[in-house]
């Protein structure tokens, strides 16, 4: 087997492979001697078959089975002897002529083929002990443990029917239909539907129309959808619902006692107030860890210039301007409305691309030097994870992981990447400082996915690159939403 190296410009890499006709032979010879002690043929007693006819039959499936062996397995191992690892997978060209390929199959003809890649650059990893960051925490008082708490207990209250007419903070149970232009539409129906006015529940001026009203009021109420309403049939209409009240229940007052931790099945109310302080610990530990990996990444991305694949660059850019325009669309406004240009968001959120790959392989390297693995059972609670987001599709999605080449990243590579992210922690110098909520919540523009304008950020202010390429997980079906006053959501 003879390999030339026909490219070599950058990253980008070629090889033409020449697999001597000879070889095919002797290999198909191999194969046919195996074949001919097995096959059965009429008119001959088991392995008394001639190998010129077990060839005659057998010979040019043998020699495509070979070819296609060739070229599935050689190019892995000819890169593996050449110290090299491919950005992504290798493009594989061979002849196309039907002649050719049937003097090759034939045993006339050398195979040749062309192996085109991009190689991964070689990271030389620098000391990571000049990095520092500020790593804000929060002091959580009792104030606002009590605030979470009193809202837990706001929305486990009870209601007690009363008579008389509907007020603000009374819960309504009602029947309505939704009609538009006197026509009902889809989900504009619901029957004991539950609302407690004031809540801004349903859309603007229907709760409004409900108070004073008492059970067995029936009423013709007239409202209009938003304009940036999601159902786009709907979007800016007005609409009439017929409304029927069939009880009006008036809040029982709300007390946070270990009755109402025992309703929510908790001991006591000392157990629910230790599990909301630990739930903002929470939230407010996420956001502490995203600022600090921001300010590691960014220190990172002045450490380490170097030319990034462009195929996994082009592959992060696509990912990234598909999610820009679904949510564009989505909110009907154009790149003029965010205060840019469709050319200058593209050159933006291309840097940010580069930007991405560039630290998913730099953080690759420095979890592989240091030995960090994701284990089976960290794996395992990551698709559990996956599988409580989309209840009812249990099947569907196991099957994606188990059948989707590449998939499996999606769970392995954020994994690595807080792994990795712990290993530099512990390694650089980290300074605590105390804020306010209100300053661990405010937005760090000067953080964000340099050197994307905010004008242009919206959601591809997204998290960094994860190391691994990510195959897209399936899709969560919509969910029934709760059914209110349109397309069973008049929130």
């Amino acid at each position: 087997m003879q390999v030339i190296e026909t490219l070599a410009e950058g990253l980008k890499r070629e090889l033409k492979i020449i697999v001597p006709a000879a070889d095919l032979e002797a290999r198909a010879n191999e194969r046919l001697a195996e074949v001919k002690d097995k096959v059965r043929i009429n008119g001959f007693r088991p392995g008394k078959v001639p190998t010129a006819h077990v060839k005659k039959m057998y010979g040019k499936s043998i020699m495509a089975e070979i070819v296609n062996e060739i070229v599935r397995d050689r190019p892995a191992t000819i890169l593996s002897e050449r110290g090299e690892k491919s950005a992504t997978q290798p493009e594989i060209a061979m002849t196309e002529d039907e002649a050719e390929a049937d003097k090759i199959l034939s045993g006339g003809a050398d195979l040749e083929f062309t192996v085109a890649y991009e190689i991964i650059p070689a990271i030389e990893l620098k000391p990571v002990d000049g990095i520092k960051v500020t790593r804000e925490v929060v002091d959580i008082s009792e104030e606002e443990v009590n605030e979470q708490v009193l809202k837990i207990a706001e929305n486990a209250r009870s209601y007690e029917k009363k008579e008389g007419a509907a007020e603000n903070g009374d819960r309504v149970t009602m029947d309505y239909l939704g009609k538009v232009d006197g026509v009902a539409f889809d989900g504009g129906k619901d029957e004991d539907a539950e609302l407690v006015l004031g809540s801004g529940r349903f859309i603007p001026g229907f709760e409004e129309q409900l108070v004073g009203l008492k059970a067995g009021d029936e009423k013709v109420i007239t409202v209009t959808f938003p304009e940036e309403y999601p159902a786009k049939n709907l979007a800016g209409k007005e609409a009439t619902f017929d409304i029927t009240v069939k009880e009006v229940a008036a809040p029982a007052a709300v007390e946070i006692n270990d009755e109402l931790a025992q309703k929510l099945g908790l001991e006591s109310a000392d157990k629910l107030k230790e599990i909301v302080r630990g739930q903002i610990e929470s939230q407010y530990g996420n956001v502490t860890r995203q600022k600090v990996k921001r300010q590691i990444l960014d220190q990172l991305d002045e450490m380490y210039k170097f030319e990034a694949p462009s195929k996994l660059v082009d592959a992060e850019f696509e990912n990234i301007w598909r999610q820009i325009n679904t949510d564009l669309a989505q909110s009907g406004k154009t790149f003029e409305d965010e205060d840019t240009t469709e050319e200058e968001a593209r050159t933006e959120y291309r840097t940010l691309a580069e930007r991405r790959v560039r630290l998913g392989l730099v953080l690759s390297e420095i979890g592989e030097k240091a030995g960090i693995d994701v284990t089976e059972e960290e794996m395992q609670r990551a698709l559990y994870a996956q599988l409580q987001q989309f209840p009812g599709q249990e099947r569907e999605i196991i099957n994606f992981f188990r059948n989707t080449p590449g998939a499996s990243a999606s769970l392995r590579a954020p994994i690595f990447e807080e792994k990795v992210m712990d290993k530099l922690i512990s390694e650089i110098n980290v300074t605590d400082k105390t804020v306010s909520k209100e300053e661990l919540l405010a937005d760090d523009e000067d953080g964000d996915d340099k050197p994307v304008k905010k004008s242009a950020k919206k959601k591809a202010k997204a998290e960094e690159a994860s190391t691994e390429g990510e195959e897209a997980a399936p899709k969560k079906k919509a969910a029934p939403k709760k059914k209110a006053a349109a397309e069973g959501d008049a929130e």
